[in-house]
């Protein structure tokens, strides 16, 4: 039986998303709950799979990576090996940080961290000498103007 989120659920997991690394007393008082049953709601959440892992965000300027580039990829292939290979080959570019199978006009969508041009055409040249491509098209973000790992949890059973 799937059990469901309670507001309370919902806000720890709001707070959380925000800081993971916020005291068990400050979330607990957050909530109304005193520390113990707080804790246990944690834990549950991630028992239960809504709490996957923690990490840290890394600031992108500070680590040389400011060039954000969305690659649009599109293939004639559509076989189980091929996409194998092309998975395997993303696998080993650490600049992709994101990989996507689309619907429409685009078969895959790639976001991708870089210093600047030249490092994008190095990731570009590993790219196609992984796989056949039949297009790939490249776009630079000139400004990031919403940038979140928080999920919406309204739609949260």
């Amino acid at each position: 039986m799937k059990q469901q989120l309670d507001s309370i659920d919902r806000q720890l997991l709001a707070l959380l998303q925000q800081d993971a690394e916020t005291p068990l007393a400050v979330l607990a008082e957050a909530v109304h709950l005193s520390t113990t049953p707080c804790w246990r709601r944690v834990q549950r959440l991630r028992e239960r799979g809504y709490i996957t892992r923690q990490v840290a965000l890394v600031d992108r300027q500070r680590v040389n990576l400011g060039v954000t580039v969305f690659v649009s990829v599109r293939t004639n292939q559509h076989r189980a090996d091929w996409l194998e290979r092309f998975r395997a080959t993303v696998a080993t570019i650490p600049e992709v940080v994101e990989f996507y199978r689309m619907a429409g006009e685009v078969d895959y969508l790639l976001r991708v961290v870089v210093p600047d041009i030249q490092a994008y055409d190095s990731v570009y040249q590993r790219l196609i000498r992984g796989v056949d491509l039949s297009d790939v098209s490249s776009s630079f973000a000139m400004e990031e103007i919403k940038f979140t790992t928080a999920v919406p949890l309204d739609y949260a059973d």
